[in-house]
């Protein structure tokens, strides 16, 4: 396909990805670098899919800044299964997983864990319709507690956290699947993050746990061993058969990420991109209302609503028409949403601030 006849890709996940890494995979689909094999075919066992697993592994790293002391696994089931995996390995039954409120998944993660042994909600912005970050205040911690668990990045709402919460008396936990590698952050004061990869790391099909290794001995021997983090640890992820073909594309993602310049680069990208939208939403005069408070906004998830539902069907029918692609917002809460995650290009952000503009002067 022609690349010039693509269309402007705002999906929320799965997302975009790079034009040249999709035909980069599509020459390699059929033989893996000249071995007569695709790797969808290939032994998760051989010295080949291995070494790819392990330079991913240290790639990844790498480029989050966190190179020594923690472990990268490559898992199945998306951050929905890790919602439940958290608690299993590290919430024990004296003990309560603390959990931060601020969007739909991280509510989902809270239910999740709430099956497994006691919890306790720090704080909330349920009852502001998820439109802000709470504070956290240590104090409110529960005694005995496993850990704290944030959402980094509210893919629905269209919320994040500008900076990541002081916390020194138990361990912090985030997920971060709608905004890995999209910013600079200092990650050693996590004990665990998690990620899809159907956001800035490639294709649905693997999730990463990246674990502190000395907060990864703490972890549960008393599950099956197919739910133990430490059993992927020991096994470098390759304990049962790995998603093989979505860590390769996590591999050509992840050295796309390095051309850019790594995360740093992208932060600046990704702030420039985000901000063509931003200023439409805000310059409109109403047109078009922004759903989250200014200094809470995600540059990753842009969402905002329009006068009624009528006008928004209409936007997302016109924009369809102009090659947008996925602006509805997530159908639990409506209005619209453009997701600008590391591989949407500035073009498309810079088309969509066009069609934005146009279209509040003809429908205004």
């Amino acid at each position: 396909m022609n690349k010039t006849k693509r269309r402007y890709n705002f999906n929320p996940g799965p997302a975009a990805l790079p034009f040249d890494i999709l035909e980069e995979a599509q020459q390699q689909f059929v033989d893996y670098n000249g071995m007569g094999i695709s790797l969808l075919e290939m032994s998760h066992r051989s010295r080949i899919v291995e070494e790819l697993n392990q330079e991913t592994q240290h790639l990844l790293l790498t480029l989050l800044g966190i190179p020594y002391g923690y472990e990268a696994l490559f898992m199945g089931g998306g951050a929905s299964t890790q919602f439940a995996l958290l608690p299993m390995n590290f919430l024990k039954p004296h003990q309560t997983a603390n959990y931060v409120l601020t969007g739909s998944f991280a509510e989902k993660a809270y239910k999740e864990a709430a099956y497994w042994g006691r919890t306790h909600v720090v704080a909330s912005s349920k009852d502001q319709k998820w439109r802000s970050i709470p504070a956290i205040n240590e104090e409110d911690l529960s005694e005995e507690s496993a850990y704290l668990h944030i959402t980094m990045n509210n893919t629905i709402e269209g919320s994040r956290y500008t900076s990541i919460p002081e916390v020194t008396s138990t361990p912090l936990v985030a997920d971060m699947t709608s905004e890995i590698l999209s910013r600079k952050l200092d990650l050693h004061k996590f004990s665990m993050i998690y990620a899809g990869a159907q956001k800035n790391l490639g294709p649905a099909g693997v999730t990463v746990a990246i674990i502190r290794e000395s907060w990864l001995e703490q972890a549960s021997n008393e599950i099956p061993e197919i739910m133990r983090y430490s059993t992927f640890a020991k096994n470098k992820s390759l304990f049962n058969t790995p998603p093989v073909h979505a860590v390769y594309m996590m591999n050509l993602m992840l050295k796309w990420a390095q051309k850019q310049g790594g995360v740093e680069q992208l932060e600046q990208h990704n702030l420039v991109k985000a901000g063509l939208i931003y200023e439409v939403i805000d310059a409109s005069g109403g047109f078009y209302q922004g759903i989250i408070k200014a200094e809470d906004r995600s540059p990753m998830n842009i969402t905002w609503r329009m006068a009624n539902e009528e006008l928004e069907r209409q936007f997302i029918s016109e924009s369809e028409f102009h090659g947008f692609e996925g602006l509805a917002g997530h159908r639990s809460v409506g209005g619209l949403r453009a997701s600008a995650y590391n591989a949407v290009p500035y073009e498309a952000c810079k088309a969509l601030a066009d069609f934005m503009n146009d279209f509040a002067q003809r429908h205004g």
